[in-house]
């Protein structure tokens, strides 16, 4: 009875293999198989993993900002809005968008050269597609702090009001929640109601602070310039934001001390668009 079913069992997949040869065989020249093969199938990290962490640096900045429960920032934070106006200016830079003129011959300082428009291919994001059309427009160019003045409504001149760009944390936390991270709720204060986006998942945010907290410790290179330049730009906007300091509070109390006498070290002391890239400058 064994070797029977071993008879059947060779029949069946020398039939199997001869079905095989034929499909080949039929199949035009330069055709290949696109089916999945079960070693080429990604893996579930690989495609769940990857696609939620994919946040943009005003997106990770508002995450380190949020409260976990109550889904706002805090009260007396007065950064966070100018630090995320920043966030779209290095963004816009990293993906190629932005770069500041040339140094010339005077050699300008890096907060004193313009930021030009190099790139006005959209991003997909409605944000940065939003303040990469004002200084695409804007003749003759601005600065960079002007920038951030402008498009935080922070001016002046009645002329330039048009630039600031409106609800951006409202409109960060709805990115957050489409991806994700953030749910919406309605919370009442008494003389008002105001819409929350408590965090409904965890991981991802706990990956973020995890990044953070060790490229101040067990990843620390002591030399910004050989840092990742997406990483060393979240951590000076984080600190720009006042938010730096959210990321460092689970920290046992030695691991905070070193965190925070690290980033007290020389820093650099800006964060400035060149040729597509982050460029820094000590202090």
């Amino acid at each position: 009875m064994t070797s029977l079913t071993l008879r059947s069992s060779g029949l069946v997949q020398r039939r199997t293999e001869a079905s095989r040869n034929a499909a080949d065989k039929d199949r035009p020249s330069g055709q290949e198989d696109h089916e999945p093969r079960r070693g080429d199938e990604p893996d579930d990290d690989d495609t769940g993993d990857s696609k939620e962490t994919r946040l943009t640096l005003m997106e990770e900045v508002l995450l380190l900002g949020l409260k976990d429960r109550e889904g706002y920032t805090s009260f007396w934070n007065d950064c966070i809005s100018s630090g995320l106006r920043g966030c779209m200016l290095i963004e816009l830079a990293l993906r190629g968008r932005l770069q500041l003129e040339a140094c010339g011959m005077r050699r300008k300082g890096l907060l004193a050269r313009k930021v030009i428009c190099k790139s006005d291919a959209p991003t997909g994001d409605v944000l940065l597609d939003e303040a990469l059309k004002h200084i695409k427009d804007t003749q003759p160019p601005e600065t960079v702090q002007s920038w951030i003045e402008l498009l935080s409504g922070e001016t002046w001149n009645p002329l330039k009001l048009h630039y600031q760009l409106r609800n951006v944390r409202e409109r960060l936390a709805k990115n957050l929640v489409e991806k994700g991270v953030l749910t919406t709720e309605k919370q009442n204060f008494l003389l008002f109601d105001m819409t929350t986006h408590p965090l409904t998942n965890n991981n991802i945010k706990q990956r973020l602070i995890k990044k953070v907290q060790e490229a101040v410790l067990d990843k620390w290179v002591n030399d910004p310039h050989r840092m990742e330049k997406r990483l060393l730009a979240l951590i000076f906007l984080a600190h720009s934001s006042d938010v730096l300091e959210n990321a460092f509070a689970p920290l046992l109390d030695d691991q905070y001390d070193l965190a925070m006498r690290r980033r007290k070290q020389p820093w650099p002391a800006a964060l400035s668009l060149s040729h597509g890239h982050v460029a820094v400058t000590p202090n």
